[in-house]
């Protein structure tokens, strides 16, 4: 009775915890894939890039409010920008907020980079990396605590040869052999 007994809580504690962890479970796993995967992509942002042209601007030596607000308008743009600097003698960059801006004055040539949060995988990234800080690291701790609560039920929920004494003692030696074959290849 006594080993029915502490297994009947494992049972109900694994399925309560669970259940609780699945939102959290999901937002670490759709975010820890795309993360492994930054070299390839941005995780976070969209990033589109168009060309246009405006038509040669006329300019001084210097470049100015005026000059920024000229261009804004022919791109039909409104005129609000964060910065705006000279890379080159013909050559303006207006930074406006996740929208930057390159013209040739010249030539009137325009580069556009406009950058889009990622609807799902920003806000699932930002919480997964911990950017949040402040109460979030508590939650993201109590996440840790009940994944290894999840991990030592989940290992004595069967009986026999389907549990810990057989298959299941193959299976966390597999599970404990990959990440330790791993360290061994590339440290």
């Amino acid at each position: 009775m006594a080993g029915h007994n502490w297994r009947w809580w494992f049972h109900a504690i694994h399925r309560d915890v669970g259940y609780l962890c699945v939102g959290l479970v999901l937002i670490y796993s759709v975010s820890g894939i795309a993360v492994n995967h930054v070299a390839d992509w941005n995780p976070n942002y969209a990033i589109a890039k168009v060309n246009g042209n405006i038509g040669a601007v006329a300019h001084g030596a210097e470049v100015d409010d005026a000059l920024a607000r000229a261009v804004l308008g022919r791109l039909d743009l409104s005129p609000e920008y964060l910065t705006l600097f000279q890379p080159g003698p013909h050559q303006l960059r207006i930074v406006r907020e996740n929208h930057t801006i390159d013209v040739q004055l010249d030539t009137g040539a325009v580069r556009h980079e406009i950058v889009t949060p990622r609807p799902i995988l920003h806000p699932a990234n930002y919480l997964h990396l911990n950017h949040a800080k402040q109460i979030w690291t508590w939650v993201a701790d109590a996440f840790a605590v009940a994944l290894i609560v999840l991990a030592i039920t989940g290992m004595f929920l069967l009986r026999g040869k389907q549990g810990i004494t057989g298959r299941g003692l193959w299976l966390t030696a597999a599970g404990f052999a990959v990440p330790l074959f791993f360290l061994w290849l590339y440290l």
